[in-house]
């Protein structure tokens, strides 16, 4: 471009002069609207270059050393000039010829751009006013690109290292312990150097599940895994090895009104998803509590009541046909329905990282293996018991005697326990107990309820809800409390067993009431 060449002066001496002007009037209306663009939250580079435009009433462009325009639009200019600027051989530059004013000042652009370069042109000269703002337009986009830079690293960081947890806890959810080691040893040294672990799961809104997950890495120190669960948005799953990370934990929701805490019985690293669906099971109990916190082991189950020695003997024949699977194989697969019984199919899929169909392929074949039918409400509920009774490590010495289901519900504290947890319902001048045992025989259908008992299908909706405070277990999603609900009807006669799965008795594969 033709023209007379203007000075080049550096950087230092430019900012320097433009800092010392006196910014009064017009020079304050400028600065407060620049400002305002750096605001956090608000600033955009692309905004900023169009403002500096209107302002100056010119055409304005930021471009990177590959002549890549990154806002405004181009500006023609001498190329080995432009050179200069960009490497930071030249702070600035300025011409003027052809009835044109142009101003060219370097810019340190982040990584993976070495500079860039501000153009502004003009068709009348640069005053003091015009210069001030090109000027600190300039030492203002280069704080405002790095400052993106470093926010977007450190949100890639947040997000790989947020990932990185989420990845160890789906490999303990299949039992994959050295794997999952393997992944923390890098990052957090010693965190799963233990043989058992218990898990919190902490609720509190989708909005500012973000904000609870920080205050858990603070609360636990980094002692802990903190995960965001990937199945509920309000929820946030902590893994810990300790007792005082639990104690922290419980601080954190006395303090904050809006949290509630359920937290597992200590269980064995390999068992974190049997564990994990304690913290669930105890998340529905605390949301009745005035303390808002509850754990697992702090209400009588069912399992408790029966003998342990009958309980590990029946169990281990309805899962013995997963026994000839090779370790990983059975892991995953137990893993996988324990996950599929506790939740949804799709909420499962979400915390093993896996997809819905891959669950419901796991869990068909665990149906195939010990002749259960999923569908039945009464199959899923014994097949919960006897999953959680093998991840709670009951003893597995056979008793003198094959143990048959019907006898494990049979026994005198389990046949007590079941009775006085039913007779709650009692008080209530709504019969809901009759309500829930429709309910249970439809297998959980409303509709079908509703067909029983001759009422609406949200009559039957409403009783439900209103047994699941006086039960203390959450009834409308499927899980633990269900589960047990279930077993008190069976233990009291007020269910029909299991039906047969279609297997021959004694085979393998024979069906889960035996």
């Amino acid at each position: 471009m033709g023209g007379r060449g203007g000075g080049t002066d550096g950087r230092d001496a430019d900012t320097g002069a433009a800092a010392r002007a006196d910014v009064s009037g017009d020079d304050a209306v400028w600065a407060r609207e620049l400002l305002d663009l750096l605001r956090p939250g608000a600033y955009d580079a692309g905004r900023v270059v169009d403002w500096l435009g209107t302002a100056v009433d010119a055409s304005v462009s930021l471009r990177d050393d590959t002549g890549r325009v990154l806002a405004g639009t181009g500006c023609p200019a001498e190329e080995s000039i432009l050179a200069d600027v960009v490497s930071g051989r030249l702070a600035s530059a300025a011409w003027e010829g052809d009835g044109r004013h142009l101003r060219l000042i370097h810019v340190d652009l982040p990584p993976p751009a070495g500079g860039g370069v501000l153009a502004v042109a003009r068709t009348t000269p640069f005053d003091r006013r015009a210069a001030g703002i090109v000027t600190r337009t300039a030492a203002a986009l280069e704080l405002l690109l790095r400052a993106e830079h470093t926010t977007a690293t450190g949100l890639r960081l947040a997000r790989a290292t947020s990932d990185l947890r989420l990845a160890i806890l789906q490999l303990l959810m299949v039992e994959d312990t050295i794997s999952a080691r393997r992944v923390a040893a890098g990052l957090w040294p010693g965190l799963l150097d233990t043989d058992t672990t218990c898990v919190y799961v902490v609720e509190s809104t989708p909005a500012d599940r973000d904000r609870l997950a920080e205050a858990c890495l603070a609360a636990t120190r980094d002692r802990a895994l903190v995960v965001r669960c990937p199945a509920v948005d309000a929820h946030v799953i902590v893994v810990t090895p300790g007792e005082a990370e639990g104690a922290a934990l419980r601080r954190l929701c006395d303090r904050d009104p809006g949290t509630y805490l359920g937290g597992s019985t200590r269980q064995s690293l390999a068992h974190t998803a049997a564990a994990y669906g304690q913290a669930v099971s105890a998340l529905a109990v605390a949301r009745f509590r005035p303390d808002r916190a509850a754990v697992h082991a702090e209400r009588t189950h069912p399992e408790r009541l029966m003998d342990p020695a009958a309980l590990a003997s029946w169990a281990g024949a309805l899962l013995r046909p997963l026994d000839t699977l090779p370790h990983h194989t059975r892991g995953e697969l137990l893993a996988t329905t324990r996950l599929g019984l506790e939740f949804t199919a799709v909420s499962a899929a979400k915390i093993l990282g896996v997809s819905r169909n891959t669950v419901r392929a796991r869990m068909e074949r665990v149906e195939h293996l010990i002749g259960a039918d999923f569908s039945d409400l009464t199959v899923r509920a014994t097949v919960h018991l006897a999953l959680h009774s093998q991840a709670a490590g009951a003893a597995r010495q056979p008793g003198p005697a094959p143990a048959v289901l019907g006898g494990l519900l049979a026994g005198t504290a389990l046949r007590a326990w079941a009775h006085d947890l039913l007779a709650r319902l009692d008080t209530d001048g709504r019969d809901l107990r009759r309500t829930l045992r429709a309910w249970l025989t439809a297998g959980g259908n409303a509709e079908r309820a509703a067909q029983l008992l001759g009422v609406h299908p949200q009559t039957v909706r409403d009783h439900i809800r209103g047994a699941e405070p006086v039960l203390e277990r959450q009834l409308l999603a499927t899980g633990s409390d269900l589960y047990e609900v279930v077993l008190a009807h069976l233990a009291t006669g007020d269910l029909d067993g299991p039906v047969a799965g279609g297997t021959e008795s004694g085979h393998p594969d024979a069906p889960v009431h035996r």
